[in-house]
């Protein structure tokens, strides 16, 4: 199944959205809870915001299936219930995976920037140069060297405009697919 056009702009405007929330979240519960760590509350708050990283993991897998219909395997990760808090605790802390799962979808925030500058310019730009000759009146329009200030000059634009968004479909599907490739990566990461 063929992802659209518009699809492929949800994905990366989702991806940016999704990057932020998992830097945003692991810098401030992190920071958090290891300067309680201290305290009697802190290394469990530590190990529940690192269980937290099967639900994020699971979440990007199926993001990933819906919007670029790339199959991942998914992720297994087990965790003991018997032990007590501490040896829970320890189990968590020493387990190099939480850590490489942080690490990996805290990156999704510089992933989701480069998607977000993506999804403006590839959608975007040929969107106002497929309307210049609606838009040169009103607004001042400078393409490279050249002012739109006649009718000629924005049929001109609008071509170059269907051009770019010809050239926009193909490079959002290799975006969205090359995104998608990074979870598929991930989660074979993880998996060893």
């Amino acid at each position: 199944m063929k992802s659209g056009f518009i699809q492929n702009g949800y994905f990366l405007l989702f991806t940016f959205i999704t990057g932020l929330f998992y830097f945003c979240f692991y810098m401030v519960a992190l920071s958090f809870s290891l300067s309680l760590s201290f305290t009697v509350i802190g290394i469990p708050l530590v190990t529940r915001v690192l269980r937290t990283t099967t639900t994020f993991i699971q979440f990007e897998r199926t993001q990933t299936k819906i919007y670029t219909d790339i199959t991942t395997a998914p992720y297994d990760r087990k965790v003991t219930t018997e032990a007590s808090v501490w040896a829970q605790a320890k189990l968590e802390l020493t387990d190099r995976r939480n850590w490489s799962a942080v690490f990996w979808l805290m990156q999704k925030f510089v992933i989701g920037l480069v998607s977000l500058v993506s999804a403006a310019v590839l959608y975007l730009v040929p969107l106002a140069f497929l309307l210049a000759p609606l838009l040169y009146r009103f607004i001042e329009m400078n393409v490279i060297f050249m002012q739109v200030d006649t009718f000629a000059k924005s049929l001109l634009v609008m071509a170059v405009g269907a051009l770019l968004a010809a050239i926009s479909f193909k490079l959002t599907d290799a975006l969205a697919k090359t995104i998608g490739g990074y979870t598929a990566s991930m989660i074979r990461q993880l998996n060893r």
